[in-house]
């Protein structure tokens, strides 16, 4: 077993990146039957360690308080450890009454989005089940269930989180934060909703201000879509 994984080592050493991960696949499949580990299992994990280096990080918060909602998100897509652009704009209207942002792949999100207007125009003016109608078809569809992006949409009165798992979530407290820096986003909002003279806009700028210093996938480039609120929220 040692002297196999001796040699994959040595064929490593002269291998570029594009034929790495070719190579290590080789050298575990002639280890692999040393100790009675499966090559497609391994594989798998040499699979897994692509799509994870391939994960987009970003910050999308919304905001509820008083008679505004608000969705902000930041500009920052990477790949890896690398910056591919830092002005993209995560957020936009669907309609005159609908805003929403998005974190992953952007063409997916676009994609998700437009479907999700599609849902609107049959089902006016009912954002839950129109986010549940592109829900079932997210999880179902051949197609669609490919998707990987998360979505952020809010309308007068209601603010839904919709996933790829079917979910469609409403927050007790009229904030949404997802990305990787939504957690951030989230403790802050939550610590400043509460004061009275921060307006929804002025929450969210300061809580995704947060999560921008502390979170190295989100910068500080952000775009802003508002709506008036008639929610009342729980106690």
């Amino acid at each position: 077993m040692l002297s196999s994984l001796r040699n994959g080592s040595k064929a490593l050493r002269g291998c570029s990146k594009v034929d790495w991960s070719s190579a290590l696949a080789a050298s575990a499949q002639q280890s692999a039957g040393t100790v009675g580990t499966s090559y497609q299992n391994i594989t798998s994990l040499l699979s897994l360690r692509n799509f994870t280096t391939e994960q987009r990080g970003t910050t999308v918060l919304c905001v509820r308080k008083l008679d505004k909602v608000v969705i902000m998100a930041d500009g920052q897509v990477t790949r890896g450890n690398e910056i591919v652009k830092p002005n993209v704009k995560k957020v936009r209207k669907l309609n005159d009454s609908v805003i929403g942002g998005f974190a992953g792949a952007t063409a997916d999100a676009f994609t998700l989005f437009e479907r999700l207007e599609m849902q609107l125009e049959q089902h006016p003016g009912q954002l839950t089940r129109a986010a549940v109608e592109l829900a079932k078809l997210w999880r179902t569809d051949k197609y669609l269930r490919k998707l990987d992006a998360v979505m952020v949409v809010a309308d007068d009165k209601q603010s839904l989180t919709i996933t790829g798992n079917g979910d469609v979530l409403e927050p007790h407290d009229g904030i949404i934060a997802i990305g990787s820096g939504g957690s951030y986003a989230l403790a802050a909002s939550r610590a400043l909703i509460d004061i009275p003279e921060l307006t929804a806009v002025e929450v969210a700028k300061k809580a995704m201000t947060i999560a921008a210093d502390t979170c190295i996938y989100t910068n500080h480039n952000f775009t802003t879509e508002t709506l008036d609120s008639k929610q009342e929220l729980e106690d």
